[in-house]
Parts: C-alpha cells; structure tokens; sequence
C-alpha cells in the first residue's frame, strides 16, 4: 500500500517560500548580468528580486491575518 498524503501548505506560507525563492534567483541572474556586462540581464535579476520581495512581504501578511 502506498500512502499518497501531501502536506497541506498554507497560502501565506507556500507565498513566502516562493518569495523568497525569486528574491535569490534574482540576485543571481542580478550578479551575473554585472559580472558579465549584461545590462538586460541584470534588469531582469533587479525586476525578479523586487518580485520576490513583494511576494513574500504578501505572504507575511496573509499569515498574519490567517488567509
């Protein structure tokens, strides 16, 4: 028998794992868009980090009000 149980993740939870997934990801590509002289890519890096930030500061919030 096989036990297929998945753990249940609150919303403001799961967002701020999430978030701050983004938020690292983004200041990888963030640095190697610089190391590498890539503007866009930096952009990018900046544009998913601020995303991330927001994502997660959401997350706090729906904890905190318990969504």
């Amino acid at each position: 028998m096989e036990n297929n149980q998945t753990a249940k993740v609150k919303s403001g939870s799961r967002d701020e794992v999430e978030g701050s997934v983004k938020n690292l990801a983004g200041k990888l590509r963030e640095g190697t868009g610089k190391a590498l002289g890539n503007h866009d890519m930096e952009a990018r890096g900046q544009a998913e980090r601020v995303e991330g930030s927001v994502q997660k500061k959401v997350g706090e919030i729906k904890k905190v009000f318990d969504m």
